[in-house]
């Protein structure tokens, strides 16, 4: 007997999630600002264009959304080089579509999160534009981390680091007489120089920026480079090059510095002094579960992206030994697990997952979100992954923005292609995405991936998601808390929750196993016989028991 289990249920409210710790359980959905809907035309995305948009993540099922930064930016690197934290980029709206967004979203039962950007500024900032005009070494330097070069005029760099983006960490400034000055730090762009959170005034800053969006409204902030505002004294030297290669695979004097649990430590109270459970997600990079789960004991952040399970290599040995390492080091510190396949920043796991397979990675693809949701912790949505949508791999040189395209040997430099704006409707570009074009082109093949055209068809990527968050909500085994992996073949992952069952296939074959209760959610049709069911190849199914 073949049963094709067709996605149908829709998503409910669950009171008790939302009010009680209810990060701890959370399905978030990454919106990129200037992808996700344009409403004036110009064919980049801003908040007046989520705001028309919020329907449709509140109907998808999710709890809360995170809008990537959206600040005044002169754009370097997609607005994370913020020129003034509380003001809303022209791009994007006015600072009242912000407060109108947070409002609407908190209507419909959404909770806001919003990017915030401590590690560097934009060089358009006025602190940096202040430091760049003070050459004396007074206080607007001290903001930075302003140093004299080596060799015998400081030709060379302070010390042998290199940018994230490729090249060296330093960038030598001019004086106003047309001499060689200082060089500055920046671990990314030039035109993102790193702040020096030694400094008390920067930390006064930022605490005063917190309270400005948190007495706007917002629920929480996802703190970019939270492993990196703390340099090892003296700036030391690495001692090799291709250090991008090193980040998540060893501490730095850059990056995963003990002295940044200090900041998050304050932070955490100041959001524990605001109503309503305000929470702090660290985008953190480290080397082990263990030094990542330092970021979310107890008096610290809610959360900490699980950049092991995004690059986890597909197959059930090292996507168990991911899961084991991440469930035993967060529950060592009382934290839940948060996971993630995709964001802004990395190759979409549609295609990631396929090796040059567009079908096979799409399958895939939806084997693992059902996995994912399925775990203990919570959960992040990156924008598109619910249509099933690949990485663009085609875009022309001359469109790309990503600086680290440009500088060639740091980040791979193709970013740009998970950023490319969703489509949303219609038979041709730019899919409903705005009354204009959009800012990276889209391909044509889309047109079949599009919100309307996978809306109320069973077997589409989108009705996937949407009833596995239904379901999600309406099993009790599913959320925070605790599974138990039970026996299964090779090459298939088989655990259990209470009341619920998930197996995967991960081999390119099918898999026979005993029943272990009633089908609810399947990425592909399922073959039964007697009492045993034969899982097709790249396949996850959810069972209530």
């Amino acid at each position: 007997m073949t049963q094709d289990l067709a996605p149908s249920v829709r998503p409910a409210a669950d009171a008790s999630r939302q009010a009680d710790g209810w990060w701890r359980s959370a399905v978030i959905y990454q919106v990129y600002v200037r992808s996700f809907a344009d409403s004036d035309g110009d064919g980049i995305g801003d908040l007046r264009g989520i705001r028309q948009r919020l329907p449709y993540l509140a109907g998808l099922g999710v709890d809360a959304l995170w809008l990537t930064p959206f600040y005044a930016s002169p754009q370097a690197d997609g607005g994370y080089d913020v020129a003034d934290y509380r003001a809303v980029d022209p791009l994007f709206g006015e600072l009242s579509d912000a407060d109108d967004l947070v409002r609407e979203a908190h209507r419909l039962g959404l909770r806001v999160i919003v990017d915030i950007v401590p590690n560097h500024t934009s060089d358009r900032h006025a602190w940096f534009e202040a430091a760049l005009a003070d050459r004396s070494e007074g206080a607007a330097r001290e903001r930075y981390h302003f140093r004299p070069g080596r060799g015998p005029s400081g030709e060379l760099p302070p010390n042998d680091w290199e940018s994230v983006f490729g090249g060296p960490a330093w960038t030598r400034t001019t004086d106003a007489d047309g001499t060689p000055g200082e060089w500055y730090l920046h671990l990314f762009a030039p035109e993102q120089p790193d702040l020096n959170w030694d400094n008390a005034e920067v930390r006064a800053e930022f605490e005063s920026v917190l309270r400005f969006w948190l007495d706007l409204g917002v629920d929480g902030f996802r703190i970019d480079v939270a492993h990196g505002m703390v340099k090892a004294p003296g700036l030391p030297d690495i001692g090799r090059t291709e250090q991008a290669k090193l980040i998540g695979a060893q501490v730095l004097p850059f990056f995963d510095q003990d002295g940044v649990h200090e900041i998050h430590r304050a932070w955490r109270r100041l959001l524990d002094s605001y109503p309503g459970q305000r929470i702090g997600v660290a985008e953190a990079w480290a080397p082990t579960s263990e030094r990542l789960a330092l970021y979310v004991r107890p008096d610290e952040l809610h959360q900490a992206f699980n950049f092991q399970f995004l690059t986890c290599d597909w197959g059930a040995r090292p996507m168990r030994e991911v899961i084991d390492e991440s469930l035993a080091a967060t529950l060592s510190v009382g934290a839940p697990t948060t996971w993630v396949l995709s964001n802004h920043d990395v190759v979409r796991h549609a295609t990631r997952y396929g090796a040059g397979d567009g079908e096979l990675g799409l399958r895939r693809a939806r084997a693992a979100a059902l996995l994912m949701l399925a775990l203990p912790g919570s959960v992040y949505v990156y924008q598109g992954e619910e249509l099933g949508l690949p990485e663009v791999v085609d875009l022309p040189d001359e469109v790309r923005q990503d600086p680290a395209f440009f500088r060639g040997d740091g980040q791979d430099g193709t970013r740009d292609g998970c950023r490319v704006p969703l489509p949303w409707s219609g038979g041709q570009a730019p899919f409903g995405f705005g009354p204009g074009g959009s800012w990276l082109p889209q391909p044509e093949a889309w047109a079949a991936l599009s919100v309307e055209a996978q809306s109320g068809d069973p077997r589409s990527t989108l009705e996937l998601y949407r009833s596995a968050m239904a379901l999600r909500r309406e099993l009790p085994g599913l959320g925070d808390g605790e599974m138990t992996w039970l026996d299964a073949p090779e090459g298939v992952l088989a655990f259990s929750r209470p009341g619920f069952v998930c197996t995967l296939n991960t081999l390119d074959g099918e898999a026979t196993l005993p029943v272990p209760g009633r089908p609810v959610l399947a990425t592909e049709a399922l073959e039964f016989s007697g009492g045993t069911v034969r899982i097709p190849a790249n396949t996850c199914v959810w069972w209530a028991v």
